[in-house]
């Protein structure tokens, strides 16, 4: 069985930082892309950023680039993202996904999905 499990949300200020960490389990996790997504209340899901299975390449949207940090540890089956200079509009539900079908990770279209972890940014 697959499980992906987030941890390390929370209430902070415009500004602070939060690293959020994903454990995976259940499949190779070394051979496959990991993604962090999010969702913000009223809005769809939305891409985060995404690592390749060796952590070689990533990917942002444009509005946290400079300010997230996406990366994996392959002997700890754990994918991360590091968020700096924290905004009110970062405030989500952030989940990670792995996607095992193969092709390009650059999508919304993953295959595994962790239960969400809560990041609130006060103003």
């Amino acid at each position: 069985q697959v499980q992906l499990v987030e941890a390390g949300g929370g209430l902070v200020q415009a500004g602070d930082s939060l690293r959020l960490s994903c454990l995976v389990s259940g499949l190779t996790f070394r051979r496959y892309p990991m993604g962090w997504f999010r969702q913000a209340p009223g809005k769809e899901r939305e891409f985060v950023a995404a690592i390749s299975s060796s952590g070689a390449t990533t990917s942002y949207r444009d509005s946290v680039k400079g300010r997230f940090t996406i990366s994996r540890d392959n002997a700890k089956n754990t994918v991360y993202l590091q968020m700096n200079s924290l905004k009110p509009e970062d405030t989500a539900v952030y989940y990670c996904a792995a996607r095992t079908r193969g092709g390009s990770y650059v999508t919304t279209e993953y295959d595994y999905w962790g239960q969400g972890t809560q990041v609130t940014v006060s103003s």
